[in-house]
C-alpha cells in the first residue's frame, strides 16, 4: 500500500499499488458521474409516473447540479479537517442512502429532494478521488492521473443512456437508482481495504462567511440560469431575482476572498498566467462542448426517430474516440506541455463539430457517428490536458484551492452551456413555428401525430434548427484556440516551495 505521505515512485509509470487505489477512485466516479446520464433518459418516465410536466421532472437532473456546486467549495477544507480517506467514504454513504431513497421517492417532490441528498455526496466523490490518485502518483505523472480519472467521464456518456433505457425497459425506473446499492457497496469496501490511510491536517480555520457568501451564491445563480429553458426568456423574475441575487452573493465573496488571509476559494491563484489561460480556454470548451452534447440525444430521438437505447448507442463514438486519445494525451502532457496536445484536440471538435451544422432529417446515420468519434478523440486530447495545465505550476499548498478552483469553473461554466444551446435551440424552432413536443411527436402515426403530408417539412425544419445550434457552438470551439494558443507548449518546470520537494501533490 502506498503511504499517503511517501514520495512516488521515480518511474512516470503509475504502478500496482497505484493502480489498485485508482480501480477505487474510478469506480466510485463512475457512480457518481453515471447516475447523472442514466436519469437524463428517465425524464418521460418521471413525467408519466408522476403526472407532471417535462419541465417539473428536469428538476431531478438540476437539483444533482446544485448541490454539486454547493458542496464542491468546502470540500478542500472538509478533506484537510476530517481526513480524506473518511470523507472520501462518508461520500460514498450519502450518494447510495441517497440513491435508496430516490428510489423510494412517492411524489415529484421527494424524488427532487433525495437528488439534493445524493448530490452532495457525488459532488465529494470526483475532488477527493482527484486528492487521493494524486497524493499517491506524485507531481510528475499528472498527466497520467488526469488520463485515468478521465475514464469516468468517458463511460457516463457512453454507457448511462444505454443503461437507463435498458434498466427502465426490463425492470423499472427505481432500479436506475437501485443499482447503486450493490455497486456503493463493494466501492465502499474497496475503500476502506485499499486507500491508504491519512490523519486530519486542519492547517487553518474554517472560512464561514465565505462558505455563506460563497455556496448559496453559486446555487442560486445556477438555478436561476438552469431555469431560462424552462420559462424561455432571460426577463423571467425567476431568473433575474435568483441569478441577480447569486452574482451578488458571488461578488461579495470576491471581496471578501481578496482580504482574508486563507479564504475558501484563493482568488490569488489568478496571478498564475498558465492557471489563468488554463481556466479561460475550459470554459469557452465547456460551455460550446458540453451545451451542444446534451442536444446530440435529442437530436437523434426527435428529428432521427431512434429510440432512448439507441440514441445512447449512436453516442458511444464519441467516448470510443476520446477513450482512444485520453491515455496518449495524458502520457504526453507530461513530456511536451499541454498547448501542443490541446491545439491538437480543438482542431478535431471542430471538424466533428461542423459536420453537425449541416445536418439534415435524412442525414446519413454513419457519417453522424464518424463524425463523434473525432469529436470524442479531439475530447481526449483537451480536457484533461488542461486541468494538467492548471495545476501543475502549483504548489502543494495551492493545488489544494487551485482543483477546487478548477471544478467550480468546469460546473458553473456547463450549466450556462446547457442554459444557452438550449435557449438558442428553443427560438430556432420557434422562430420556424414548432415546439419541441411538436417534434417529437413528428414520427408519431395520426392522430396522435401530425398530418403525413407535413412530417417531412417539420423534420428539415427541426433538422435546421439543430444545424444552426450547432453552429453557435462550432462559433464558440473556434473563439477557445485564441486562450489555447497561450498555453505552454514545452514541459512545464513545477515551482517547488521550500520543504516542499518530497511531498505528494493534493488536489480538492
Amino acid at each position: 500500500m502506498t503511504s499517503p505521505n511517501a514520495p512516488a515512485p521515480a518511474s512516470d509509470k503509475l504502478d500496482g499499488a497505484v493502480l489498485k487505489i485508482a480501480s477505487v477512485v474510478v469506480l466510485g466516479a463512475i457512480m457518481s458521474i453515471l447516475d447523472v446520464t442514466v436519469v437524463s433518459v428517465a425524464l418521460t418516465t418521471f413525467a408519466e409516473e408522476f403526472d407532471t410536466s417535462y419541465a417539473t421532472v428536469a428538476w431531478t437532473m438540476t437539483a444533482y447540479t446544485l448541490a454539486l456546486a454547493t458542496v464542491i467549495p468546502v470540500t478542500g477544507w472538509a478533506a484537510d479537517r476530517f481526513g480524506t480517506k473518511r470523507l472520501y467514504m462518508t461520500a460514498l454513504v450519502l450518494f447510495v442512502l441517497g440513491s435508496v431513497a430516490c428510489a423510494m421517492a412517492w411524489d415529484i417532490t421527494s424524488l427532487i429532494g433525495f437528488r439534493v441528498l445524493q448530490g452532495l455526496g457525488g459532488g465529494m466523490l470526483m475532488p477527493l478521488g482527484m486528492t487521493i490518485m494524486t497524493k499517491a502518483a506524485g507531481p510528475e505523472r499528472i498527466g497520467r492521473v488526469m488520463a485515468v480519472l478521465g475514464i469516468p467521464m468517458l463511460l457516463g456518456p457512453i454507457g448511462g443512456p444505454i443503461l437507463g433505457g435498458w434498466l427502465i425497459e426490463v425492470a423499472s425506473w427505481h432500479w436506475i437508482f437501485l443499482i447503486n446499492l450493490p455497486i456503493g457497496a463493494i466501492a465502499l469496501a474497496a475503500a476502506f481495504k485499499i486507500l491508504p490511510s491519512d490523519k486530519p491536517q486542519p492547517s487553518e480555520s474554517f472560512d464561514f462567511l465565505g462558505m455563506v457568501l460563497l455556496s448559496p451564491g453559486l446555487a442560486l445563480f445556477l438555478f436561476g440560469v438552469s431555469s431560462i429553458p424552462e420559462v424561455g426568456t432571460v426577463a423571467s423574475a425567476r431568473v433575474l431575482v435568483s441569478a441577480g441575487i447569486g452574482l451578488v452573493l458571488i461578488i461579495a465573496f470576491v471581496f471578501h476572498a481578496l482580504r482574508k488571509d486563507h479564504p475558501l476559494i484563493d482568488l490569488r491563484l489568478f496571478k498564475n498566467r498558465q492557471l489563468s489561460v488554463a481556466v479561460i480556454t475550459t470554459s469557452l470548451f465547456i460551455v460550446a462542448f458540453m451545451g451542444a452534447g446534451l442536444l446530440f440525444p435529442s437530436f437523434f430521438i426527435q428529428v432521427g426517430g431512434h429510440t432512448t437505447l439507441e440514441a445512447g448507442l449512436l453516442m458511444a463514438p464519441q467516448g470510443l474516440g476520446a477513450m482512444l486519445t485520453m491515455p496518449i494525451a495524458g502520457r504526453l502532457v507530461d513530456k511536451m506541455g499541454a498547448g501542443k496536445i490541446v491545439l491538437t484536440g480543438l482542431p478535431l471538435i471542430l471538424i466533428g463539430m461542423g459536420v453537425f451544422t449541416q445536418v439534415a432529417s435524412d442525414s446519413p446515420t454513419w457519417m453522424l457517428m464518424a463524425a463523434l468519434f473525432v469529436m470524442g478523440m479531439g475530447m481526449g486530447c483537451t480536457m484533461m490536458p488542461l486541468m494538467t495545465a492548471a495545476i501543475v505550476t502549483l504548489s502543494n499548498e495551492q493545488i489544494a484551492r487551485g482543483s477546487t478552483l478548477m471544478n467550480i469553473v468546469q460546473q458553473t461554466a456547463g450549466s450556462i452551456g446547457t442554459a444557452v444551446m438550449s435557449v438558442v435551440l428553443t427560438n430556432q424552432l420557434l422562430n420556424r413555428d414548432l415546439t419541441s413536443n411538436e417534434v417529437g411527436m413528428a414520427h408519431l402515426p395520426p392522430p396522435v401525430g401530425p398530418d403525413p403530408s407535413t412530417v417531412d417539412s417539420i423534420l428539415s425544419s427541426a433538422a435546421d434548427a439543430f444545424g444552426n445550434t450547432f453552429l453557435v457552438a462550432t462559433v464558440l470551439i473556434a473563439l477557445t484556440f485564441i486562450p489555447a494558443f497561450f498555453l505552454p507548449r514545452s514541459k512545464t518546470t513545477r515551482v517547488v516551495a521550500e520543504g516542499d520537494s518530497a511531498a505528494p501533490i493534493m488536489m480538492h
